[in-house]
Order: C-alpha cells, then sequence, then structure tokens
C-alpha cells in the first residue's frame, strides 16, 4: 500500500518526522572514558563529540525537530548540546530540545529505550509528527535519513529499521534479523550469542544500527502496550520490535551505496573500536569524509588559534604526519605519526606520538614516548613518561585493553584528579 510518497516528497516528510536521539546510556564499555561523561559526549575526530554525527545527520537530512533524551553523567553533554545546537530557530519549527528522564510516569529513570519514549508521549503529542525517527546518539557515520523515510512511506510499513552488513561473529553485540526478498523482516534477535548468517553470505550478519521509522499512531499504540506487559524489560531490541514481527510491517532499511556495498559506520563502543575509528580518519582516503561541503559535520569550536608547528632543528622538529591536528595545538619540537591531536593540546619537545589519541587540552612534557594509547582530555604527562612499550608496566597505571593492547590514561590514573569525591 502507497499511502503518502505518491502525494509528498522526501522534504515533506521530513518536516512531519521527530528526531528522537537516545543519548541517556552508561557506555561502560568505554571504561573511564565515560567515568563523568556520557558517552555520546566522549570527543572524536580531534574537535567534534560523538553525539555531533547523528545531529549533523538530522540537520542535513531536512529533519529540525530534533529530541535529545539523557540520563547518565549528562552535563557535558547538555551543555555541548546548548553551546553547539542553539542556532536551531523554534519560532519557525526547529530545534534541538533536551529531555532528561523527569519521572512523570513513576519515580524511577529510563528502564530502557522503549520507557524512554513511554516517559515522553506527551511531548512526542505535542509536536503532531507523522514519523518518530529512533536513533542512538553513539554511532559515528554519515547518512541521509530521508531516503530512509521515503522508503518507509512508500512501502506502508509499521516500522523500518537501518541495518548494515557486519561480520557473523562481530554481530553477538547488535540486533540480529533476517529477511525475505522482499526486505521484510522475518526474524530479529537481540544480541544472540550464534547470529544467523545471510543468505548467500555465511560469513555475514544483518545487524542493527539501532535506527528505527516508526508510524506514529503505530509507535503510540505499541508503547503503550509495553508499558502495560509486567514481563517487559522495556527495550526496543529485546521486547518491542520482536513482538512485531509477525503480525505487522516491520521492514529492513540497508546502509548501502549507490552499487550496494555497505557504508561507513561504527559503534565505538570499547576502547579499541573507538581508538580504530579515530586512526581511521587519518588514512589518505578516510571511509569517512569530514571534508564533505555537501554534508558538513556541525559542533561547538572555542574560539583558538591554527595549529601552530615551531622548530626545524634536527631531532627537534615539530612535525605531523599522516596524522589530524585540531586548532589551538602547538606541536613545539616534537614528532607525531598517525594520530589524532585534539583541540587545544600541547605536545613539547624531543616527543614521539604514534598511532594515538590525544583528546583536548592534553599537555605532554618533554622526551616523552606515546604509542597505541589513548589519552584523557586535560591530562599532562610528566616528562619523560613512555607509554604503550611496555604493558606490564601500563598496566600499574592505566588501563590496558587484553585483546588489542590499547593503553588508557585519565587525568585519575595520573593523580591528577579533576573531580574531588568523598
Amino acid at each position: 500500500m502507497k499511502y503518502y510518497c505518491e502525494t509528498k516528497s522526501a522534504t515533506d516528510l521530513t518536516r512531519k518526522t521527530l528526531a528522537l536521539v537516545l543519548a541517556g546510556g552508561e557506555g561502560s564499555r568505554l571504561k573511564d572514558l565515560t567515568k563523568w561523561r556520557a558517552k555520546p559526549a566522549v570527543p572524536f575526530g580531534g574537535k567534534y563529540r560523538i553525539i555531533d554525527f547523528v545531529l549533523s545527520n538530522c540537520v542535513n537530512s531536512g529533519i529540525r525537530k530534533i529530541g535529545v533524551l539523557t540520563q547518565y553523567k549528562s552535563h557535558s553533554l547538555i551543555r555541548h548540546v546548548q553551546r553547539a545546537w542553539s542556532f536551531m530557530r523554534y519560532e519557525v519549527g526547529e530545534f534541538v530540545e533536551l529531555l532528561p528522564a523527569q519521572q512523570r510516569v513513576d519515580k524511577g529513570w529510563y528502564k530502557g529505550t522503549a520507557d524512554a519514549l513511554y516517559q515522553n508521549l506527551d511531548i512526542m503529542r505535542r509536536h503532531t509528527p507523522d514519523y518518530v525517527l529512533v536513533l542512538g546518539g553513539d554511532h559515528i557515520y554519515s547518512m541521509d535519513y530521508s531516503k530512509m523515510l521515503y522508503e518507509h512511506a512508500e512501502s506502508g510499513a509499521d516500522v523500518t529499521i537501518g541495518c548494515i552488513e557486519v561480520p557473523r561473529m562481530e554481530a553477538t553485540g547488535f540486533g540480529v534479523m533476517s529477511v525475505d526478498e522482499c526486505l521484510k523482516i522475518t526474524k530479529f534477535t537481540e544480541k544472540p550469542a550464534n547470529p544467523d548468517a545471510m543468505p548467500l553470505k555465511p560469513e555475514k550478519a544483518l545487524a542493527s544500527m539501532g535506527i528505527y521509522v516508526f508510524s506514529t499512531e503505530f509507535l503510540f499504540q505499541k508503547l503503550i502496550e509495553d508499558a502495560d506487559n509486567p514481563d517487559s524489560s522495556r527495550d526496543f531490541g529485546k521486547d518491542i520490535i520482536p513482538s512485531i514481527i509477525e503480525d505487522w510491517q516491520v521492514r529492513a532499511f540497508p546502509f548501502e551505496d549507490e552499487s550496494g556495498l555497505p557504508v561507513y559506520w561504527r559503534d565505538v563502543g570499547t576502547i579499541e573500536s573507538y581508538w580504530k575509528a579515530s586512526l581511521d580518519l587519518c588514512s589518505i582516503t578516510p571511509d569517512l569524509n569530514l571534508y564533505d561541503e555537501d554534508w558538513p559535520m556541525w559542533t561547538y569550536q572555542a574560539q583558538m588559534p591554527p595549529a601552530k608547528f615551531i622548530f626545524d632543528d634536527e631531532g627537534r622538529r615539530g612535525e605531523a604526519i599522516d596524522s589530524l591536528v585540531a586548532g589551538g595545538c602547538i606541536i613545539s619540537g616534537a614528532r607525531i605519526k598517525r594520530s589524532v591531536i585534539s583541540s587545544g593540546s600541547h605536545v613539547h619537545s624531543f616527543c614521539l606520538i604514534k598511532d594515538s589519541v590525544l583528546l583536548p587540552r592534553v599537555k605532554v612534557e618533554r622526551h616523552c614516548r606515546i604509542q597505541n594509547a589513548v589519552i584523557d582530555k586535560g591530562c599532562v604527562i610528566p616528562e619523560g613518561t613512555v607509554i604503550g612499550e611496555d604493558l606490564e608496566t601500563d598496566k600499574k597505571r592505566f588501563y590496558v585493553e587484553e585483546a588489542s593492547g590499547i593503553v588508557l590514561v585519565t587525568p585519575d590514573m595520573l593523580g591528577q584528579r579533576l573531580h574531588v569525591t568523598r
């Protein structure tokens, strides 16, 4: 049944769509990177925050009615959204609205992804959307949501789920689906131990991206039913989606390029995946193009001077090779290789930074060697420190990811406590 797109364009659809970004998860797999901040607020790519990518996708897709649902450790996330996204004009129907857990339905916090929306039913109704686009706030990708909205409306589906091909045994952390030849979802399993393979692709599985397009009244109905079910865990992937597969029109939307190949999408939920996605940006032609003028990534930018590289002495030359160096940085007689140096950082003379990610305002004193590491915001690395060469020694001071050997360093681990606790 085609009931919308025969008379409406993609622009008409985006104007009548409310996007809700789920940004309240704890992000515990990122270890101490999320000890004091929500995962969507973690810096990424030199000057961005993770949440900037989904919000930029919304704005670039023409979706200008956006709610951000916050919960755990939300202060830096709220502050960033207020600073970076206040240019939207409510008077003309544009907004990025912060929706913390307000405990209006009961005294609890959001119990799951479905409950987060249920507790904001009145706000959704007030905006009277035809469609609700549900998004995760903690993935790195570039996607035009209007194409998915158009497919959803044209098909007459009740819900459409964005999906992407992943290696089968890497799909254990995702919702995995099976589809028929018309892309109708026939099976959906949340985080299976043994994911189903795709037909004709035994090494691949079709994984949910955590992107849902709901026809509004259908969503309201299912949220209320789920809230009334005492056995539900209040989650889309675990409860609502599996319960509607058989009786309702639930379709998949593969995230592919024009040739049918999977497009860049990363869940940066672990230290290793965060490190890999960051260093991907240092490639000569990275899969995620931050330089696309037709699809800009928006963020809050402090007023900082350009990056500066100083000294041209043998053995003390400020240089960066295959790296990203953000504004406000000073590379003072140091060598940077395949690394991301975030805004406001200062690397002093005779240092070597290799295959590493420095978050904003890191200061590296002289004669340091750092490799295969993530250095958290505000760290001051003492003179002569060596990180990433002797993992047994590193384990005594820092967090070392067992499988990859990536070293995470935070101010607390260095005894430079930014937060006072009792």
